[in-house]
């Protein structure tokens, strides 16, 4: 199997490929631990984009009864190796106070 493409044209690397590249392997072990419960989705995603800008995967939740539902809080979780390292990113003082 070669390791180029015939004729040198190269796909382009898919969302979720190139969101795969960007993360860490030293975030990425451990059991799955939350890091923030934020109140919607749209703050849910923000938050992942952070986060894999720094490198650590995350998992988006909001379970309830088993169920997920379409509106209220998500939790953010990540590996318990990146745990810190998310902490870290997302903490944030207003400046100036």
């Amino acid at each position: 199997m070669p390791l180029i493409h015939a004729g040198g044209s190269e796909q382009a690397a898919s969302v979720r490929r190139r969101a795969a590249r960007k993360i860490k392997p030293q975030y990425a072990d451990g059991p799955l631990v939350p890091v923030a419960h934020v109140a919607n989705q749209v703050e849910a995603e923000f938050i992942a984009g952070l986060l894999l800008e720094e490198g650590i995967p995350c998992v988006l939740s909001s379970l309830i009864a088993g169920y997920a539902p379409l509106t209220g809080g998500r939790d953010v979780l990540v590996p318990e190796s990146g745990a810190e390292a998310a902490r870290e990113a997302l903490k944030w003082e207003r400046p100036g106070v």
